[in-house]
């Protein structure tokens, strides 16, 4: 389950950074606040690394940077919206509105595969990513969320 992984300080209602390098820098400080031990700049490394090798915006204003540490126990997802939109070098060429950062432990390579798939199925449903972007607060995002996982595993996507 998504929000299993997500703490409560890990949404980001209203992101301010401009570009891709500040979204990422922003969710990697996120991260290492909710996670003792965890280095912002070594999640940036990693990240930057992943980006390398290609996009992780996936298009439809929707990114999912992602990434695998050696000093994490357990997974951690960050939640983040600009409402004005990031550039990402996206699939689409458009600009990048509800981020989803996931960080794994190197472990745990199965459990990482299939989270990062329920996280771009569930952000690929029809209104989710305009309900995150609508969404009043945390809370309401935690709610959009949970609804699509329940609606994926009911068998109604």
């Amino acid at each position: 389950m998504i929000l299993s992984y997500v703490c409560p300080e890990c949404i980001i209602l209203d992101l301010k950074e401009k570009s891709k390098e500040g979204v990422i820098a922003r969710l990697a400080e996120a991260a290492s606040k909710a996670v003792p031990g965890l280095k912002t700049d070594k999640i940036i490394q990693v990240l930057k690394e992943r980006e390398e090798l290609g996009t992780t915006g996936i298009g439809g204003g929707v990114a999912i940077p992602h990434g695998k540490l050696d000093d994490l126990d357990e997974m951690i997802i960050v939640v983040a919206r600009s409402k004005e939109g990031v550039p990402f070098e996206s699939a689409d060429n458009k600009p990048v509105h509800v981020i989803f950062l996931l960080l794994a432990p190197n472990d745990a390579a199965t459990q990482y595969l299939k989270t990062l798939a329920k996280i771009s199925r569930v952000l690929r449903m029809e209104g989710v990513s305009q309900k995150i972007l609508d969404a009043e607060g945390k809370d309401e995002i935690r709610a959009v969320i949970e609804e699509a996982e329940d609606k994926i595993r009911s068998g109604d996507f």
